[in-house]
C-alpha cells in the first residue's frame, strides 16, 4: 500500500513548515508566578487588612499586625496555587500530541518529530499510534480510532477511504490526539497545529477568562463597604473629639484604632478554613474541589449540563435483549433451556476478540478487555453459562470486521472435524446474506414474510435506542471457506449503555431542589432521548436539539429557546460552549460536566466546571473547578448540596463576626461621644477577637445541613450575603451587644468607682454575649431557646475553650496583669449576667415579630395569587 505514495519532497516540507509553522498547540502568553502572586493582593478586603496592619504597627500593636499579615499571606498563597494550576491547562493540551510520526517523504518512510508534520504530508498509522495531525484517510485496512477525548463517546469509530479524499466526511477524517485501536491506514495531513480540532479547542480555552465566584464578588463588595465605614468612623470620632477640645492627633489615632477594631480581620481566614473543611467533606463524598471558592458557587447552580456517557450512564455497554424466532430471552437464563438462544450465544462468544475474566470467589463479577460491544456480548453469554473455553469449537480462521461489509466472521472446527462459519454484523445487511433462519422447530426457509418480520423487530429494537447486532451461521466446506453467503439467521442482540442506578434519584433530587438537569452528548438523538426519558431529564413538552439544528440557530434565538431544551445530541466542542453561554445570558448559574478534551472550553466557561476523575483527560481536569472521583452524576448533586450547606454556614459566621464587631465599635464609639473613659483597652480588644473570632466562627462553618436544604430553590448568584433581613439582624444584635456592654461598664464604674473593675466587667460581658450569640447564629428563623445546641459538638467545644480562656485572663494573676483585668465579686458577676441574659430575650422578641411579619407577607401573596385566578 505504501508504494503508491511518494509524499512531499524535503524542500516542499521545509517550505510548508515556514508557511504554516510547527505542528504544535499554541498556549499563548503565560502569566509569571510573581504576577499571579501579586494579583492576590488586589482584593478590597485584603487591601483594607494591609492598611490595618500598617496602622496597628504604627500604634505599637505588633502582635495584631503580625496576625493580620499571616492571615493575608495564607490567603494569597491559596489563591496563587489555584490560579497557577489553571495556567497549566493549555500545556496539557500540547502533551496530547504524538511525539513522533511516520511520514512518507521523497518516497521513503521516515520517523520525524510530530511537530515537523506539515499540511500535505502523507503519514502512516497502525494500532496503538496517536494521530499526529488532522487528516483524511487515503487507504487502509479495518481502521478504527478512539476519539473519546474529542467526542466523549467511548465506542471506537470506524474509518475508511472515501472516493473523494477531500470531502469533509467524518468517517474519512482522523484527528490529532486520537488513538488507533485497530487496523492500519495511510492518511494525508490537511490541518496542523492551531488549525486542527485540538488547536481550535486550545484557542477557545485561551479566550475564556475565569470569572470570580458569587462569594468572591460579594466579599469584594463587602470590603468596599467596610472601607467606607472605617473612613466615616475615623472622621466622626476625630471631628467629635476636636469639637470637645481634645488633641487632634490623639483623636485621629483613636478614630483609626476604632476603625481597625471594626474590621473583621478574621473573616477571610474563617471563610478559607470553612471552605477547606468543606473540601475535606466533599472528598469523602467522591468530589475533589480544585478551586476553593467553587464550593460556595455550587450552591447557586440552577442548571446542570451533564454528559451522558459515563456520568448519567455506566459507560459500559450491556446486552438488554436477546431475540430469536422463539421471542425474547431473559439475560442470565441458562442457554441450554432455549436452543436458538444457545446458538446465538455460541456465535456471539466465538465471533469475538474481547477477553473475559472472572475474579476469584466472585462468579457474578466479570472484567473484560477489548471493544465495548464485544465485551458486552461475552458478559451476557457468561451470565447464561456460556464461556468460550468450554465450547466444543476451535477457531481456525477469521474474516475481520470492516466498515464496508459491516460484519465479522470466524470459521471454527467442531470436535467431529466438521467446520462452521459464524457471522455477526448489522442485521439488515446480514439478512441479505441469509437464505434460512433458525427456530425452535429447526432450520427453515427465510421467506420474504419472515424476513420482513425480522426487519420490523430490528426497527423496534432500534427505536428503544438499542444498538442491534445480528447473528448467523452455516456449515463450511473447509477452514478456508469464509464466504458470507447462504447463512442461517439465528437472532439479534440489543445493547445499550444503561443509566446509572443512582442517577435517577439524583435527577429527582435536582428537580426538588429547583435545579434543571440538561443532557449534552455526542450520541444519536434517539439514544439520548431514551436515556433522558428513563432518567426523567426529558419530560413532556421538552425539546431535543441536534448539533445540525444548532448550526442553523443564531445565538440570540438559542438564548430565547434554551429554557425548553433538555437534551442536546450530536454536538461539537463549539456547540457546548454556545450552550453554556446561552444559559449564562439567561442569568442561570451553570454547572457543566465533561471528560474529553472537547469539553474543556465549555467546562472552563461554566460557572462550575466539573470533570471526570476516572475517564477525564488531564486537560479537562485542569480546566475544571470540581473533579468527580467516581464519574457519577449523583456525586455532583451531593456536591451541590454541600455547596448550599457551606453558604448557609458562611452566612452564619458572617452574621456572628459582624454582630460582634459592631458591638465592639458601638461600645467604644458611644463612650467617646459621651465623654466617658475608653471601656476597653487595645490589648483587651485583641483578647476579645482572640477569644471569640477564631474557633467559634470556624465551628459555625461545621454546622450540619438543614433537612430542607435540597427542597428549596437555588439562591440567585447576585444575591447579597446580607439578604433576607440578615443585615438588619446583624445591626440590631450589634447594637444590643454594644449598648449592654456599655451598660455594664457604666453600672460597675458607678458601683465600684474603679475603672479597672469596670473595664473587666465590660470585657467579660462583651465576650459572654458574643459566645451566647454564636448559638443564636445557628438558625435565622429560630431563637436561642428553640435550637438544639448539641447537634454541633465542635461548636460547644469551641465555646468552652473561649470561656476557659476568658476565665484565665481574669482570674490568673499573670494573664490578668497582661490584659489589665481583675477578679470580679459575686455582685459584679450578677450585674454582668443580667445584661447578658437580657440580650437574647430581646433578640427573641424581635425575631418573633420578624417571623410573624414574614408569615403575614407570604399569606398575603398567596391570597392575591388565588384571587388572581378565580374558579369559574
Amino acid at each position: 500500500m505504501m508504494e503508491e505514495y511518494q509524499g512531499l519532497t524535503a524542500r516542499q516540507a521545509e517550505k510548508r513548515l515556514l508557511e504554516h509553522g510547527e505542528n504544535k498547540i499554541r498556549s499563548g502568553k503565560k502569566a509569571s508566578a510573581l504576577k499571579l502572586f501579586a494579583g492576590q493582593f488586589r482584593d478590597a478586603m485584603i487591601m483594607i487588612l494591609l492598611a490595618a496592619t500598617v496602622v496597628s504597627a504604627l500604634m505599637g500593636e505588633y502582635t495584631e499586625a503580625m496576625t493580620i499579615i499571616a492571615i493575608v499571606f495564607v490567603n494569597a498563597l491559596l489563591g496563587f496555587f489555584q490560579e497557577y494550576r489553571t495556567e497549566r491547562t493549555l500545556e496539557k493540551l500540547g502533551e496530547l500530541s504524538a511525539p513522533n510520526a511516520a511520514v512518507i517523504r521523497d518516497g521513503q518512510i521516515q520517523s520525524i518529530p510530530a511537530s515537523m508534520v506539515v499540511p500535505g504530508d502523507i503519514f502512516c498509522l497502525k494500532a496503538g499510534d496517536r494521530i499526529p495531525a488532522d487528516g483524511c484517510v487515503l487507504g487502509g485496512d479495518s481502521l478504527s480510532c478512539d476519539e473519546s477525548m474529542l467526542s466523549g463517546e467511548s465506542i471506537g469509530v470506524e474509518k475508511y477511504a472515501a472516493p473523494n479524499p477531500d470531502a469533509p466526511q467524518k468517517a474519512n477524517r482522523v484527528y490529532m490526539g486520537a488513538t488507533v485501536t485497530r487496523g492500519r491506514a495511510v492518511c494525508r495531513a490537511t490541518e496542523t497545529g492551531g488549525a486542527t480540532e485540538m488547536g481550535k479547542i486550545a484557542d477557545m480555552l485561551g479566550t475564556i477568562e475565569v470569572q470570580p465566584t458569587p462569594l468572591q464578588k460579594r466579599l469584594a463588595h463587602m470590603g468596599k463597604i467596610i472601607g467606607i465605614a472605617c473612613l466615616v468612623i475615623c472622621l466622626v470620632v476625630a471631628v467629635t473629639g476636636i469639637l470637645r477640645g481634645e488633641d487632634p492627633f490623639n483623636m485621629l489615632l483613636t478614630g483609626i484604632s476604632l476603625a481597625v477594631a471594626a474590621i473583621p480581620e478574621g473573616l477571610p481566614a474563617v471563610v478559607t478554613i470553612a471552605l477547606a473543611l468543606s473540601v475535606g467533606r466533599m472528598v469523602k463524598r467522591k468530589a475533589l474541589i480544585r478551586r476553593l471558592h467553587a464550593v460556595e458557587t455550587l450552591g447557586c447552580a440552577d442548571v446542570i449540563c451533564s454528559d451522558k456517557t459515563g456520568t448519567l450512564t455506566e459507560n459500559r455497554m450491556t446486552v438488554k435483549v436477546l431475540w430469536t424466532a422463539s421471542g425474547e430471552t431473559e439475560i442470565g437464563k441458562r442457554a441450554s433451556s432455549e436452543p436458538c438462544s444457545a446458538m446465538l450465544l455460541d456465535i456471539a462468544v466465538l465471533c469475538n476478540n474481547a477477553l473475559l475474566d472472572t475474579p476469584a470467589g466472585r462468579k457474578d463479577a466479570f472484567t473484560t478487555d477489548g471493544e465495548p460491544t464485544e465485551a458486552a456480548l461475552l458478559i451476557a453469554a457468561a451470565k447464561s453459562g456460556v464461556f468460550k473455553k468450554q465450547l466444543p469449537y476451535e477457531p481456525v480462521k477469521e474474516l475481520p470486521f470492516d466498515s464496508a461489509r459491516k460484519m465479522m466472521s470466524v470459521c471454527v472446527r467442531r470436535k467431529d472435524g466438521k467446520y462452521l462459519l459464524f457471522t455477526k454484523g448489522a442485521p439488515d445487511l446480514l439478512l441479505d446474506r441469509c437464505t434460512h433462519y433458525l427456530s425452535k422447530n429447526g432450520v427453515s426457509l427465510l421467506t420474504p414474510a419472515i424476513k420482513s418480520q425480522i426487519s420490523q423487530q430490528n426497527d423496534a429494537l432500534a427505536r428503544r435506542a438499542l444498538r442491534v447486532l445480528g447473528f448467523a451461521y452455516r456449515e463450511a466446506d473447509s477452514a478456508g471457506d469464509i464466504r458470507e453467503e447462504r447463512l442461517i439467521f439465528t437472532g439479534m442482540a440489543g445493547m445499550i449503555d444503561p443509566p446509572r442506578k443512582e442517577a435517577f434519584d439524583a435527577v429527582i433530587k435536582c428537580r426538588e431542589a429547583g435545579i434543571r438537569p440538561v443532557m449534552i452528548t455526542g450520541d444519536h438523538a434517539v439514544t439520548a432521548r431514551a436515556i433522558a426519558e428513563e432518567l426523567t431529564i426529558y419530560q413532556p413538552g421538552d425539546r431535543i436539539m441536534t448539533g445540525r439544528e444548532l448550526d442553523k440557530t443564531s445565538d440570540e434565538a438559542l438564548t430565547r429557546m434554551i429554557s425548553n431544551i433538555s437534551v442536546f445530541a450530536r454536538v461539537t466542542p463549539a456547540h457546548k460552549l454556545r450552550i453554556v453561554r446561552a444559559l449564562k445570558k439567561q442569568g442561570h448559574t451553570v454547572a457543566m460536566t465533561g471528560d474529553g478534551v472537547n469539553d474543556a472550553p465549555a467546562v472552563k466557561e461554566a460557572d462550575i466546571g466539573v470533570s471526570m476523575g476516572i475517564t477525564g483527560t488531564d486537560v479537562t481536569k485542569e480546566a475544571s473547578s470540581v473533579i468527580l472521583l467516581d464519574d457519577n452524576f449523583a456525586t455532583l448533586v451531593a456536591a451541590v448540596e454541600e455547596g448550599r450547606v457551606i453558604y448557609r454556614n458562611i452566612r452564619k459566621f458572617i452574621r456572628y463576626l459582624f454582630s460582634c464587631n459592631i458591638g465592639e465599635v458601638v461600645t467604644m464609639f458611644f463612650a467617646m461621644l459621651m465623654g466617658m473613659p475608653v471601656p476597653l483597652l487595645p490589648i483587651q480588644i485583641l483578647l476579645v477577637n482572640l477569644a471569640t473570632d477564631g474557633l467559634p466562627a470556624i465551628a459555625l462553618g461545621l454546622e450540619p445541613p438543614d433537612k430542607d436544604v435540597m427542597r428549596q430553590r437555588p439562591r440567585r448568584a447576585n444575591e447579597s450575603v446580607f439578604s433576607n433581613g440578615l443585615g438588619f439582624t446583624i445591626v440590631i444584635r450589634g447594637l444590643l451587644i454594644g449598648l449592654c456592654t456599655l451598660g455594664v461598664f457604666v453600672s460597675l464604674i458607678r458601683s465600684s468607682g474603679d475603672l479597672l473593675t469596670a473595664r473587666t466587667g465590660a470585657l467579660l460581658a462583651l465576650v459572654l454575649m458574643q459566645l451566647i450569640h454564636v448559638f443564636e447564629c445557628k438558625s435565622e428563623t429560630k431563637g436561642l431557646f428553640s435550637i438544639n445546641p448539641l447537634n454541633n459538638l465542635k461548636l460547644v467545644g469551641a465555646v468552652a475553650v473561649s470561656a476557659i480562656l476568658m476565665y484565665l485572663a481574669i482570674y490568673n494573676p499573670v494573664l490578668g496583669s497582661i490584659f489589665r483585668a481583675v477578679p470580679l465579686t459575686g455582685e459584679q458577676l450578677r450585674t454582668v449576667l443580667t445584661y447578658c441574659v437580657f440580650v437574647p430575650i430581646v433578640s427573641g422578641i424581635i425575631l418573633m415579630i420578624k417571623n410573624t411579619a414574614s408569615t403575614h407577607t407570604v399569606s398575603s401573596k398567596s391570597s392575591r395569587t388565588v384571587c388572581a385566578h378565580p374558579v369559574k
